[in-house]
Parts: C-alpha cells; sequence; structure tokens
C-alpha cells in the first residue's frame, strides 16, 4: 500500500471517518502499475458504508483482477467533511489502493443504482478534475462508463457518459477493457476507440445517438447518427451462471458496512412477474446457480473473509427450484463453521417450517415479508400473487418458530389505489398482531412487534405500470395521514417514506436527455448527496427545473401513451412493448398473469437465451 501524503494526512486528520479514505483492507488487490495495460476506477456514488454493500462491485472487482494485466481499483463519493478538506487542500479524487486521482486511469466506471445518486457523480468527476460533459474530453481524459439498471433508461445522464452498459457487466466489461487494451497498443484516436466499443453487445454510446422531439413535448425518434451503429441495444446477458464463479474473496470493510457480510448471488431474474417491479422485469431470463458451486464458493468466501453470516443473494431467493438442497449443502459445513445462513428475499407464499429450521441453526434473523398492497384486489392488480391465506400461514409458521417481531413491506400510491386499499394495510398489520396472540405456540411472555414499511410507488420503464401517471405529493401526503389514523395498537408501528424524494425519481426514471441539463444545473447550485434527508433540498431542485425552463410534472405527473415513442425505446432489455402493454391491460381488470415457472407469458425474455426458459415438462417447475 502506497504511503499518504502530506496533504491527505492532514486531510484525514481532520474528518470523522478517515478508515473511509485510507484503504489497506482485507482482500484489496494491488499490483505494479508500471506492469498492468489497462487500469480501471470502479466508483460508487454514495459513501464507503453504502458502496462496500454492493455486490455487483464485488463481482466485477474480483473478475477483472484475474486478469494479470488489468488492476481494477476502488473510489467511493467522500462525506462532506471530506470533500471540503479535499477542496481546501486541492487533493483530487483518488483510487483507495494506489491512491492515484482518477484522471490518471484509463476508465472511469460508475454504477447507476438509484435515481437521486445522479448529482453525486457529478461531484466525484468535478473532483478529479474531469470535465463532466463527455463533448469536453477527449483523448486525454479518461473514458468515463456507466452500467448498473437505472441505465435501462439511459437518457437523463446520457451527455455525462462516453460509454454506458446495458444489461449484465460481467463479459461485457471485460470486453471494453479488452478493446481499451487494443486501443491503447495500436493508438487509436478515441472516436475510433468508441466505434469498436459500439459492436460490443449490450455497449450503448449516446454520443451516436440523435434524439428530436415533438412540438407538445414527447419524443419524436431516437436515431443512429452513423453507420453501423444498431438502432436498438440490446442488454447483455450471462446466459449460464455457473459459468461465472461468485467471488470467493470479499473487501472487508475498515468501517462498517451497512451489509457487512459474505453474500453469494444464487439465481438472476425473477418468475413472479409483479407489475410495479422494474427488477423483476430488467433482469429476465430467470437462471440459477447450481447447489454445488453456491456452497463450494461459499465456504471458500467464509473461510478467506472471516464472516460468519452468509447471505443468499437474488430477487426472490425462495424460488429456486433447488433451494432445500442449496440449504442442505451449506448446512452440512455452515453449522459446524458457526456461519449463519440469511435469505433476505423471502417469498411469504413458499416460506416453510423446513427452510426456518435449516436457516436459523446459528442464529436467528429478523423476518421481512412483502405484501406490498392491504387488499386482495390490488394485489391482483399488482400481480402480486399472494393471498390473505398465505400471509398467515406463513406469519403463524414463524410465530410457532419463536418470532416476535415481522416486518411488512407496502407501497402507497399505486394505480387504480383507493382509500380502501390504504386501511386495508392497516388491517393486515392488525391481522398479524392477532395472529400472534391467537398461536398456541408462541414466545410466552413476549409481546409482538408487527413494523409496516411503506414506499411511494414510482413508475418505472419497462414495466407494465410505465405508461402510469404517479401520485402527487399532496396525494401520497394525504393517504400517509390516513394510513396513520387507521392505526390503533401500539404493537404496530408505521414507517413511510419522503414523498418529495420519490417525486424527483419519478422525472429521472422517465425523463429524457433534456434532463441532463437540469441535473447539471442543481448540482452547480449546490445538489449533492440527495439520498440523504439531511442534504436533499426540493426547492433547490425545483429551481434548477425553472432556469433550464422544463416542467418536472411532464415527466411524472402524465400519462405514457401506449403507442408513444419513449426515451428508453431504443433500449432493448429483452421484454417486449407488447407484452408491457398486455399486462397494463391486464392490471385495470385486477387479472393476474401466472409466474414464469408455471405458464410461459410471452415476454420476449426467452430471445436471450435463444431457447425457453423453463422445461415445463421438469419436476422442478
Amino acid at each position: 500500500m502506497p504511503e499518504l501524503s502530506t496533504k491527505l494526512r492532514q486531510a484525514l486528520s481532520q474528518v470523522q471517518k478517515p478508515g473511509r479514505y485510507t484503504g489497506g483492507e482485507p482482500g484489496s488487490t494491488y499490483k505494479d502499475k508500471e506492469k498492468v495495460d489497462v487500469r480501471m476506477a470502479f466508483c460508487f456514488p454514495d459513501t464507503y458504508e453504502v458502496g462496500m454493500s454492493f455486490l455487483g462491485e464485488k463481482i466485477l472487482y474480483e473478475l477483472l483482477n484475474r486478469h494479470e494485466n488489468w488492476w481494477c481499483e476502488r473510489a467511493f463519493m467522500p462525506w462532506t467533511d471530506m470533500k471540503q478538506q479535499m477542496e481546501q487542500l486541492g487533493i483530487p479524487l483518488y483510487c483507495l489502493e494506489s491512491k492515484d486521482p482518477l484522471r490518471d486511469f484509463d476508465i472511469v466506471g460508475f454504477t447507476l443504482e438509484y435515481e437521486l445518486c445522479y448529482t453525486n457523480i457529478l461531484a466525484m468527476l468535478d473532483l478529479s478534475g474531469i470535465p463532466l460533459r463527455a463533448a469536453d474530453r477527449d483523448e486525454r481524459w479518461p473514458l468515463i462508463i456507466a452500467g448498473g439498471p437505472c441505465v435501462c433508461n439511459a437518457e437523463p445522464m446520457a451527455d455525462f457518459f462516453d460509454v454506458m452498459q446495458l444489461g449484465e457487466g460481467e463479459q461485457m466489461l471485460q470486453d471494453i477493457c479488452a478493446t481499451v487494451e487494443t486501443s491503447k497498443k495500436q493508438g487509436w484516436n478515441r472516436q475510433r476507440l468508441l466505434e469498436e466499443l459500439a459492436k460490443i453487445p449490450g455497449v450503448y454510446i449516446p454520443s451516436f445517438y440523435n434524439v428530436t422531439y415533438k412540438e407538445d413535448g414527447r419524443i419524436e425518434a431516437v436515431t443512429p447518427n452513423r453507420p453501423g451503429v444498431p438502432a436498438r441495444v440490446t442488454k447483455a446477458i450471462v446466459k449460464d451462471m455457473d459459468s461465472f464463479v461468485p467471488p470467493e474473496n470479499f473487501v472487508v470493510p475498515m468501517v462498517g458496512a451497512i451489509q457487512d457480510r459474505a453474500s453469494v448471488e444464487v439465481l438472476r431474474g425473477c418468475v413472479r412477474g409483479c407489475r410495479f417491479c422494474q427488477a423483476g422485469q430488467i433482469y429476465r431470463p430467470f437462471r440459477e446457480r447450481s447447489p454445488q458451486l453456491i456452497s463450494e464458493s461459499a465456504r471458500v468466501l467464509c473461510h478467506n473473509t472471516g464472516y460468519d453470516e452468509l447471505s443468499l443473494t437474488s430477487l426472490s431467493t425462495s424460488d429456486h427450484s433447488r433451494l432445500e438442497e442449496i440449504l442442505d449443502r451449506l448446512n452440512s459445513w455452515a453449522e459446524a463453521d458457526h456461519v449463519s445462513l440469511s435469505l433476505p428475499s423471502l417469498r411469504v407464499d413458499n416460506f416453510s417450517q423446513s427452510m426456518v429450521e435449516k436457516t436459523t441453526k446459528v442464529r436467528k434473523s429478523g423476518l421481512t415479508f412483502a405484501a406490498e398492497a392491504g387488499t386482495q384486489r390490488l394485489r391482483d392488480v399488482i400481480n402480486k400473487n399472494v393471498t390473505w391465506e398465505e400471509i398467515e400461514r406463513g406469519c403463524n409458521i414463524a410465530f410457532s418458530e419463536g418470532y416476535t417481531s415481522v416486518k411488512l413491506y407496502f407501497m402507497m400510491g399505486l394505480p387504480t389505489e383507493t382509500m380502501e386499499d390504504i386501511k386495508g394495510i392497516a388491517d393486515t398489520a392488525q391481522k398479524v398482531v392477532d395472529l400472534y396472540y391467537a398461536n398456541k405456540n408462541h414466545a410466552k411472555g413476549k409481546g409482538v412487534q408487527v413494523t409496516i414499511s411503506v414506499a411511494c410507488f414510482v413508475p418505472k420503464p419497462d414495466t407494465p405500470f410505465q405508461f402510469c401517471a404517479q401520485d402527487r405529493r399532496e396525494q401520497l401526503r394525504e393517504k400517509q395521514r390516513y394510513l396513520l389514523s387507521c392505526v390503533h395498537s401500539k404493537k404496530i408501528k408505521v414507517n413511510y417514506h419522503d414523498s418529495a424524494t420519490s417525486v424527483l425519481e419519478g422525472v429521472f426514471a422517465k425523463g429524457d436527455r433534456r434532463l441532463g441539463r437540469v441535473i447539471e444545473t442543481a448540482y452547480r447550485h449546490g445538489a449533492f448527496f440527495d439520498t440523504w434527508e439531511e442534504y436533499f433540498d426540493y426547492d433547490r431542485w425545483l429551481e434548477a427545473f425553472r432556469e433550464c425552463g422544463i416542467d418536472p410534472d411532464f415527466y411524472n405527473y402524465r400519462e405514457i401513451g401506449l403507442d408513444e415513442v419513449t426515451p428508453w425505446d431504443h433500449l432493448d432489455v429483452g421484454v417486449t412493448h407488447a407484452h408491457l402493454v398486455r399486462e397494463y391491460q391486464k392490471a385495470l381488470r385486477a387479472e393476474t398473469t401466472q409466474p414464469c415457472n408455471r405458464q410461459c407469458s410471452g415476454c420476449g425474455a426467452n430471445k436471450l437465451l435463444g431457447g425457453p426458459c423453463f422445461d415445463y415438462h421438469s419436476d422442478h417447475v
């Protein structure tokens, strides 16, 4: 690990958590920078604690560093005290491993996990001394790239990136690094490099596309501006999950990460088809890892890192067709090694006593169920495919096994929602409280605590609800007040999200390229750390919209026509437009669709595999 400079030592002596900025953690990768051909800075646009919880960074960090002549390092958004010190002392943003500034790298990559992190990306570029806009960067500057779920609508951030990765990065990012290596050795100019990168499946070069608008502000078309560029960019996927071994040696954080445990991704995609869920659509098709690989990689990971808690992560872990076998394999060594197991994405409808027993041998973690809506009608609208009887059964199993607290997740502002549905949230929580005391096997002498967390629904691209308008702040606030008035038990705790951040999230989720000016203007006026309540300033954003002459209501308070060209029409995540329209119309009729592993709904994602997603005659379906 390189020595800290005098300026950096001075800065670290003035900040609250210097461990965020020193590096040197166990599991870090160090290489001789004179002997590597490609250097990449993997940047997470939030604090160290948040970024070090991100599994995607761990996957790609280990994958790239397996190449002897590539070196992937890490950088995070410094907290306000460190940012101030860096600006005062003239310290550019640097990577933790080498302490070299970002501008010295070949590639600077950002993950776009959440719309309200966009200003942090500009802040990190600014701290690095790198021009914000792609049009202002030439061969002297690193290639600025982006990946992550928000790239499914890349347009609000399109002006700031040279390259954007649509889909899964395992192979795509390696192909990008290999192309950059070739470019350096053969002396290509930046334009030639971008043209070669555009040939990689899933790579989107925003500058290679022009956007035209209608008089009313809607998009007329998004078209390539040079030959050889695809009219639609199709996302990249990993067809066989076992072809990429999960990370076996995490960087263990110095400062406690929010999710500080070993994690193994057991599957990718989701069979459920919830109509509000963007991840459930854009990560299709459904693909599983084998139980043997999961167990072997998990054991090596826990041994290498010293973690005593293992999380089996995915969008819906309990939908793995061989989950019981996975748990049996893990328990063959986990209990002896004092490693506890957690399944953070349980479905209440396939929650079982066997699952509880196999995940609580070392310690019992919290229990969370996502009911999403308070009435059966609305659960059918959103295609949740969960009934009260299944919620009742799952909670009874939990209470019989000694659980005394349950968290229930709901959303507010869903399409077709009424106040009766809001009351249903409180009624559901009360019925769970009553279940606890009616259960003869509940923990004696202990009360129950039911926590209901209610998020504000945000219509997202590539979902059946992308056509819907978002609830206005006043509507959401009225519903929040009404929900609180419906809760009459001290056994029930209510948490809900700030509607102002949800409004802005909705604008950027469905926004177009014109919003780049708004994001930059808000940043210049002091916007960053918008995900943190103490720094989010809604009025500052409204002022930025006014200054740019753009009405934010156009993006989130307006229904999208079923035949309208959207800002993301040229970015193909695999799910067809016809499927989204069908599901939207079924939602309005409160009709449900079967999960993918029971019946194919014809979403179109199977084309990415080149065949059916499931063998419907298999015993595992």
